[in-house]
């Protein structure tokens, strides 16, 4: 039988190279960030386009609320105000329940869960008037952290 610290140490190299699920992939933006995950078919998708506008001509406003847009495009993920999560386009399609040629936005909340979901580009006003109603965005705003 192995010591005890060989299979601790055998069991911890497997987990560094095992894949990483959907769950763990977004924990990394757990109790951090707000989610906006973007699904297009394609990079010109011209919804895609007007969410990317519409986050762009708002930058500081996303950065308050402490935002990462995440980008699914065909195969290729991309995130916006922070690193992308560590999860193939597939993963996340299957998730989130998109299909791979469907346009969808999905709001998730700091604890992970979803908030809105649409098959439209969200105008900032729903994001905000949202994410502005949420408990943990109000003592956020109380404690002066924004």
């Amino acid at each position: 039988m192995a010591p005890r610290s060989m299979t601790l140490g055998l069991l911890a190299a497997i987990a560094s190279v095992a894949p990483v699920t959907g769950a763990a992939a977004m924990s990394d933006y757990k109790w951090k960030y707000r989610p906006l995950v973007i699904f297009a078919a394609s990079a010109a998708d011209a919804g895609l386009a007007r969410q990317r506008q519409i986050v762009a001509s708002l930058r500081p406003a996303f950065i308050d609320r402490q935002m990462v847009i995440v980008y699914v495009t065909g195969t290729t993920v991309s995130a916006d105000l922070a690193p992308p999560p560590r999860m193939s386009a597939d993963a996340l399609r299957q998730r989130y329940g998109v299909a791979a040629e469907e346009f969808k936005a999905v709001l998730v909340g700091k604890d992970g869960g979803v908030k809105l979901t649409s098959s439209k580009p969200f105008p900032a006003q729903t994001l905000f008037r949202t994410i502005d109603a949420m408990p943990m965005r109000a003592d956020e705003a109380r404690k002066g952290r924004q």
